[in-house]
């Protein structure tokens, strides 16, 4: 928790990860401008918030879990002090000058603990298996939605009349394996 309250100070500030984000990113790429590396360095942050608290999730879950508590009880306690310490973090962030405390942030935060936490209770075999499940699912729905879509409006579906029939017969296969 320490390392994650102190990434929320001063001196991890927009601005001044900023800078440095826009050096490197200008050195590798010089062709982009100032809008994509801005966009690119929020997406960074972003990113930052949801792996470091899944990081701490996980490591909650794994400690709780090895004090001997079971493991629904384990999985709670973990994620309560997770969500706690996002509360703290951004209450912290907004009374510095330099950083302002987002409601977002705490929920992006506690979407990086939740996931850590159920893969880690999931095994992670079982967190791949149930995460491919769901994306199969989204193809299959969400694909077949745009499909109604495309035809409502006399578009032509593309790759949707192969990916949405593939995504349905791997959802028969799990099925059935």
């Amino acid at each position: 928790m320490t390392v994650v309250l102190s990434a929320s100070s001063a001196e991890f500030s927009a601005d001044n990860t900023g800078s440095l984000v826009r050096a490197i990113l200008t050195w590798l790429v010089p062709a982009l401008s100032a809008h994509h590396i801005d966009v690119i360095h929020h997406l960074a942050r972003k990113l930052a918030h949801f792996a470091e608290y899944a990081i701490l999730g996980a490591l909650w879950f794994r400690g709780v879990r090895r004090s001997g508590l079971a493991r629904p009880a384990a999985t709670w306690l973990a994620l309560a002090i997770s969500v706690l310490c996002a509360i703290v973090d951004e209450t912290h962030q907004s009374f510095l000058p330099s950083r302002t405390g987002a409601v977002q942030d705490v929920l992006l935060d506690s979407a990086g603990a939740f996931a850590a936490i159920v893969s880690a209770r999931l095994g992670w075999w079982g967190a791949a298996d149930t995460v491919t499940g769901v994306l199969l699912w989204a193809a299959a729905i969400g694909g077949l939605a745009a499909l109604a879509l495309d035809l409502a409006a006399g578009a032509s579906g593309g790759v949707l009349w192969v990916t949405v029939p593939f995504a349905a017969v791997l959802l028969v296969y799990r099925r059935r394996a």
